[in-house]
């Protein structure tokens, strides 16, 4: 028997090619009944957000979001899958080290995710961080980050406070986790 959900791509087309995403536009068909449609599809390298504390604080970062108007965005250190071949976990790594001057003795996957299953392919790789040391913080990048040691014992403050997706996933991941 055919899942009545079932699909079959059968082709599309490149619209937009951007500096990190591509929209397409691709014809799918049902295979229960045959039925065609078409969607945009925004195709994204993914990412990692990395949920880093030291048993005291958890690492947090505040930049501006000019895609939601908000010069202030409490969010988690996170990254672009942009360099082929790295794996998720290294890129979280790198991205620890650029973003907040943090290394870990200890880098371990909580959860992957898609952001938007509707119209968007990006796919976020949530990693927690702990046994911290400093390093060297240095992106190369034209990035405005003020970096928030967050206390722990706060952790349900910075939950209310945060609207960013992967920045929930991932603390609401450290609650249950830690107990917090």
């Amino acid at each position: 028997m055919i899942s009545p959900r079932a699909f079959t791509r059968l082709d599309g087309r490149q619209v937009f090619d951007g500096h990190v995403i591509s929209v397409h536009v691709d014809r799918f068909r049902f295979d229960a009944d045959g039925e065609e449609v078409e969607r945009e599809v925004v195709r994204h390298p993914g990412a990692v957000a990395i949920v880093a504390h030291d048993g005291e604080h958890v690492y947090l970062v505040r930049q501006p979001r000019p895609a939601v108007d908000d010069p202030d965005v409490l969010e988690l250190p996170a990254g672009l899958l942009d360099k082929e071949g790295e794996p998720p976990e290294h890129t979280a790594a790198r991205e620890l080290t650029e973003e907040i001057g943090k290394e870990a003795g200890r880098v371990e996957h909580l959860h992957s995710f898609w952001s938007s299953v509707g119209s968007l392919d990006e796919e976020v790789h949530v990693f927690l961080a702990t046994e911290l040391t400093d390093a060297e913080a240095d992106s190369g990048e034209n990035e405005r980050i003020e970096i928030i040691p967050w206390p722990l014992a706060r952790l349900d403050d910075a939950i209310a406070q945060s609207r960013d997706a992967k920045t929930l996933i991932g603390l609401l991941l450290l609650r249950g986790r830690e107990q917090v």
